[in-house]
């Protein structure tokens, strides 16, 4: 998702149970379900069309999300980490219940997935080990991802992805299975000459092909991060394809249109712009996405629960970053909102969702 390096181990343990039957009840809430129109006009006439967070389980568990973001004004709730995590809450009582609270209360659910682990299970490695990627010793390794060049490996993604698509259906038919978190691709003959943008559009372009399949209004997003921050330049994304634009780099205390502010390793936020142009290039900016971390109690507590924090709001610099994305042409936003649960509002009071909600409902963009 939004962690480096070692963090959030839990992030990378993907769960190998099957799904059992069970999600046969959960299937017809998270198929295709009816939304109440949304009748508020100040709703109903925001530049923002998407306005959403993005939560874990233990969120949805111990706070009241539903409730509190339609009251914020919020048309999106995202789940995440990985496809398994994710669908064995919905088949809980507790994943149930929050499902139907969000259809009761008219909000979209997506489901924004770390997927490759799930979608291609490291232990097949011992049957075919060319279906996973080339480190740059030559060697195949089951780390992570895949060779993109590898037929039976795009075959299995796409099986295991259809799978997952009928038990985490989203209900605005956009789909988000993300590459490992911030992990290399292959470089294996027929790969390197790709970039980790190419391989990774690469291999959306076909899971979207698959996903068409099952569900004719299928979209698909490419997620611009770390390792693919770089626009894609030898593979186009077929119609369909959307960024979802993720800066981690940044810095938070900074508006991101301070082309000078230096954000983590030296990156500067002039140069992540002129990535983020670079990509509306080659997606555009109707459906692009930006994923922000506003509200991500997990990114500034470091990725350690013991060391949870407050999340230091910043209004003034949350709407110039509104601004900066607005005049762009982007149209759909939402923060991580990781670890904000009961035990954070025990601890530090509600967090400042009424604020983030009110500011996408009123911004216009500055021409």
């Amino acid at each position: 998702m939004h962690t480096t390096g070692g963090r959030l181990a839990s992030r990378r343990r993907f769960l190998k149970t099957s799904i059992a039957s069970t999600f046969a009840s959960t299937l017809a809430l998270t198929s295709g379900w009816a939304h109440a129109d949304k009748t508020d006009s100040t709703t109903s006439e925001s530049f923002f069309k998407t306005r959403g967070v993005i939560l874990v389980p233990k969120d949805m568990q111990t706070w009241d999300w539903p409730r509190k973001a339609k009251q914020a004004g919020l048309s999106t709730i995202g789940t995440h980490i990985t496809p398994s995590q994710v669908s064995q809450f919905v088949a809980t009582d507790a994943g149930q219940a929050f499902m139907q609270a969000c259809r009761e209360s008219g909000l979209e659910i997506e489901h924004e997935l770390h997927a490759l682990g799930d979608l291609l299970p490291r232990e097949l490695f011992k049957k075919d080990a060319k279906m996973f990627r080339m480190n740059k010793k030559g060697e195949r390794v089951a780390d992570c991802n895949l060779c993109v060049h590898s037929k039976a490996a795009l075959d299995i993604i796409c099986e295991n992805a259809l799978h997952y698509a009928k038990i985490l259906r989203p209900t605005t038919g956009r789909y988000f299975y993300w590459i490992d978190d911030g992990k290399p691709m292959c470089f294996c003959p027929k790969c390197r000459g790709l970039s980790d943008s190419d391989q990774a559009l690469l291999l959306e372009n076909h899971l979207l092909r698959a996903l068409r399949r099952q569900d004719p209004r299928a979209r698909l997003a490419h997620l611009t991060y770390l390792n693919t921050m770089q626009a894609p330049t030898q593979v186009k994304p077929e119609a369909g394809i959307f960024m979802e634009f993720a800066p981690i780099h940044r810095r938070m205390d900074t508006p991101l249109s301070r082309r000078d502010a230096v954000g983590q390793k030296g990156r500067l936020h002039g140069k992540i712009l002129d990535d983020l142009d670079a990509n509306l290039e080659v997606f555009g900016s109707e459906d692009a996405q930006a994923l922000e971390y506003w509200l991500d109690a997990s990114l500034f507590s470091g990725w350690k629960r013991q060391n949870l924090k407050k999340i230091p709001w910043n209004g003034q610099m949350f709407l110039d970053d509104l601004q900066t994305y607005a005049k762009r042409g982007i149209r759909h936003i939402t923060s991580f909102a990781a670890w904000i649960d009961g035990d954070y509002v025990k601890r530090f009071g509600p967090p400042p969702l009424d604020e983030y909600g009110q500011g996408l409902l009123k911004i216009k963009p500055k021409v």
